[in-house]
């Protein structure tokens, strides 16, 4: 059990000035830190951005449900969430972070990341809210309204019930992390990490470069590709002008095969499979211009093979000594080698160094290695590891 494992009680918060009132207490702290547990609940079903329904909060004495349907100008808790002198604590909060950025405009920092913690602790790899309660304080949690929607009014009282106990657990999750990374002098890692994270979350993919971010574009040929660029752009630009999710546009399967097949009319456009009649309906003259153009182009105009990092000859040898750079040096901070870099992450490292274009340079980011706590503590060893990736291919970028 934990000191908040039997606090239920809660503020439902859904009137402007009582919420004013409520961030109003922790804006003049006389320096003082604030330590806030926070939760959303939003829907993603077919937006492409998270329709906020519910903000939990809890200061370890007063837990209060913020609706932001009903308060309609959020802009002091946006204050508080950049606040340095107000310790944000959340778990697993990639999509928070998401849904608090496109609803408010704001990433929280700094931000307490318990799944993250709970990694460097070596008491799990991505250990889920209720997995990390049960396994620390032996609590069971009610999992029911877990796939709820939290858009509906009024919310219930399992709804509530549930929402409350998010942040409850999460107090007591904090204060019991925080003291080992303390203790292991980590702390600072957390919040590096979520900053990172943030980075990325506030960072828009630019629409030219979306194809890069799906799967099979190496198979296809010069004037396909260019047809699947040119589909992938318009898809994004779409589902950001509607907020709509890019699959509610069009599904990734049919621009596949759009792409491959190029139609440059409606009687081979609606023999498409993968293409359902709706988007064959509402896109169809867009969908026939894109690959009418592509068709047409010259080779020359085209975009360049996209790479992969198996074809490269001195791929395996190079993840082989990333890895043992890897395992080495997490040893020698005692924290699990999942949590200090994954395969995929690695993959990003020699692909920043490899290839001629990387879709983390589009967007103005560097790979995880290099960002950060990370290459706070790979720097020197990447350096070693540079001569070895430039025996094989040239170094295309430098750190």
């Amino acid at each position: 059990m934990h000191p908040y494992a039997h606090v239920v009680d809660y503020s439902y918060i859904d009137s402007q000035d009582e919420f004013e009132s409520w961030c109003a207490q922790y804006k003049d702290s006389d320096g003082k830190a604030h330590i806030l547990a926070i939760d959303t609940e939003f829907v993603r079903t077919q937006t492409l951005t998270p329709l906020l329904g519910l903000i939990q909060v809890f200061d370890g004495k007063q837990l209060v449900l913020i609706d932001p349907i009903a308060v309609a100008d959020l802009a002091m808790f946006a204050e508080l969430l950049v606040d340095p002198n107000v310790i944000k604590v959340a778990h697993s909060c990639s999509e928070d972070l998401e849904a608090l950025w496109h609803h408010l405009g704001v990433i929280p920092t700094p931000v307490f990341d318990t799944q993250f913690a709970a990694g460097l602790l070596d008491l799990g790899v991505s250990v889920g809210y209720a997995n990390l309660v049960e396994q620390l304080f032996s609590i069971s949690l009610d999992k029911g309204e877990s796939r709820t929607d939290w858009m509906q009014r009024p919310l219930s009282q399992a709804q509530l019930t549930y929402a409350a106990a998010d942040v409850t657990h999460l107090m007591a999750l904090f204060e019991h992390l925080f003291a080992l990374t303390e203790q292991r002098g980590i702390t600072s890692w957390v919040y590096q990490e979520i900053d990172q994270l943030g980075l990325k979350k506030s960072t828009p993919v630019p629409a030219n470069t979306a194809y890069l971010m799906l799967k099979n574009i190496w198979k296809l040929s010069s004037r396909s590709l260019a047809a699947f660029k040119e589909l992938a752009r318009w898809r994004l630009e779409e589902a950001r002008a509607k907020n709509k999710s890019v699959n509610f546009v069009i599904k990734e399967d049919a621009m596949y095969e759009l792409a491959v097949k190029l139609p440059d009319n409606n009687h081979k456009l609606f023999e498409c499979k993968q293409l359902y009649s709706k988007p064959a309906r509402l896109y169809g003259e867009t969908i026939i211009s894109i690959c009418t153009q592509a068709k047409n182009l010259d080779p020359a105009q085209c975009p360049p093979r996209v790479q992969r990092l198996i074809e490269f000859s001195g791929y395996k040898s190079a993840m082989i000594a990333a890895k043992k750079m890897v395992d080495e040096v997490a040893q020698q901070h005692n924290i699990p080698v999942a949590t200090l870099a994954s395969k995929k992450q690695i993959n990003q490292l020699l692909k920043w160094f490899w290839f001629t274009f990387d879709e983390l340079e589009a967007q103005g980011l560097k790979p995880d290695l290099l960002s950060s706590w990370r290459y706070d503590l790979l720097d020197s060893r990447i350096a070693e590891l540079l001569p070895k990736l430039a025996n094989h291919h040239e170094i295309v970028r430098s750190i």
